[in-house]
């Protein structure tokens, strides 16, 4: 289930961007400026609105500490705002005073790239706040970009249609048309998907354009293989085209807002409808997901922005039965594990479960030694990530027949937070857990197993506040 909980009128003219940090939303407009709001309450901030732009503000980003804050503008300009402030630190003029229409900070926040009107993409020193490299594209606009969850290569779209792939050093990998009519949005999960322990790590993205269709992809990028860009599927839905499209932090729900002023929520392993909305009166121009919670803004040319909350055990049960009660796994019928399976990205192993009859039951009791030789599965990295995903299902259960949150829950300890943190990998820790962690394990993510790009753990305060309403109000 799904939840308007705050509707935000405060901009003058269309709204084209929505981007939210640990504890602030931000959002941008035609009128020029750029708005800020507390992640506690919606209030907007004392120093806001963010006013230096001289024309329509076309985007806005957060870096991965949510200590800067990037706008850019048909002004030419792309400004960096301190969002404990609202001073501005920088402000970057494209080489070519072309409008900026598109903004991104690396995982790592060593660089921001910024896509213009002319097909130039530049890549700023962050230290510095000077020119890093400087690209084009063939031809159109640039109009999307995104950074791969490990900053190895980004993306950029263009008003061609061209998807175009660069590694850190600004050198073009790879180009392809995408999308016939025009891309105006791109997208990476933060989940990758693994072929095993050390194998190869893929990522999923999306893309959306003026064609209607919202397209997913799987990129790799290792020094062996090179680079590579396979498309998977189309997602169907929207009737006009679609300008934006975002992956919820956990990689689980695909959001997207269209000219047919729908907004549509997907479950991407499976392509299947979870939710339309239908709350704005005109044109869905943007739509973003919170990094640390089941926060959903939608951004709208009627000038409002829209703030939707999930509810925690409908997300958790996506692509199953909403009313199945998941602390009932061993009831699972075989379909349902089929379901599951679709679910978690292990589509190609339905028909050799199906061919075994596992059910829920069965599912609860399979070990390395049956999964070899009964299902015949010889990949040892597939193996594991079968029992972790089954692993995981059971303590989500557990989480749930205790009645916690499960995002209140330390990914490493399964313990309800005390001192909330946000790593560089953009999940949130117990402070002494990933402290210990990051001593033992060297520098590696406990949920992605990717290089941590930073060892800076930011206090999430919006978190630790929720964690303790929630204990007043459920331990008393």
């Amino acid at each position: 289930m799904v939840t308007l909980i705050r509707a935000l009128a405060d901009h003058g003219d269309d709204v084209n961007y929505c981007a939210f940090s640990s504890s602030l939303l931000a959002t941008c407009s035609l009128d020029k400026t750029i708005r800020l709001y507390s992640l506690n309450d919606f209030n907007e901030l004392p120093y806001s609105p963010l006013k230096c732009h001289t024309y329509a503000v076309h985007c806005c980003c957060f870096s991965p500490s949510g200590h800067v804050l990037a706008s850019c503008s048909t002004d030419g300009t792309t400004v960096l705002w301190n969002t404990q402030t609202g001073h501005i630190l920088a402000m970057l003029n494209q080489p070519s005073g072309s409008p900026v229409r598109v903004c991104r900070f690396s995982p790592d926040s060593t660089y921001l790239v910024s896509g213009a009107a002319d097909g130039t993409v530049v890549s700023w020193n962050m230290q510095t706040y000077k020119l890093f490299r400087c690209g084009s594209v063939k031809d159109g606009s640039l109009v999307a970009c995104a950074f791969s969850p490990n900053g190895s290569i980004f993306v950029t779209g263009s008003s061609c249609g061209d998807l175009t792939v660069w590694d850190d050093k600004m050198r073009c990998l790879h180009s392809e048309k995408a999308h016939d009519l025009g891309i105006t949005c791109c997208d990476f999960s933060s989940q990758p998907i693994s072929d095993g322990e050390h194998g190869p790590q893929f990522f999923r993205m999306a893309s959306c354009g003026q064609d209607c269709q919202i397209k997913l992809w799987v990129t790799t990028f290792t020094d062996f293989l090179g680079f590579e860009l396979k498309y998977k599927c189309t997602l169907s839905g929207h009737s006009a085209p679609v300008l934006s499209c975002a992956f919820s932090y956990d990689g689980q729900m695909l959001v997207s807002g269209s000219v047919d002023k729908s907004v549509i929520v997907y479950e991407p392993n499976t392509g299947s409808i979870l939710h339309t909305l239908t709350h704005h009166t005109r044109y869905v121009t943007s739509c973003a997901f919170a990094p640390n919670s089941l926060l959903l803004a939608t951004g709208s040319m009627d000038k409002t922005v829209n703030i939707w909350q999930f509810e925690l055990k409908a997300h958790c049960q996506a692509g199953r039965p909403e009313d199945e009660p998941k602390q009932f796994i061993e009831d699972w019928s075989e379909e349902e594990v089929s379901l599951w399976l679709c679910a978690q990205g292990l589509k190609d192993l339905v028909n050799i479960f199906k061919m075994n009859n596992i059910d829920g039951k069965e599912l609860l009791n399979l070990t390395k030694q049956s999964l070899t030789d009964d299902l015949k599965i010889e990949s040892l990295g597939l193996r594991s990530k079968i029992l972790r995903k089954i692993e995981e299902l059971k303590v989500k259960v557990e989480a749930l027949s205790s009645g916690i949150p499960d995002e209140f829950l330390c990914p490493i300890t399964r313990e309800v937070m005390k001192e909330p943190v946000i790593a560089s990998d953009g999940y949130s820790y117990e402070k002494e857990a990933i402290e210990n962690w990051i001593s033992k394990k060297k520098r590696t993510s406990p949920m992605t197993n990717l290089i941590l790009p930073s060892l800076i753990l930011t206090p999430n305060r919006t978190l630790k506040m929720a964690i303790d309403r929630w204990l007043e109000t459920h331990q008393k």
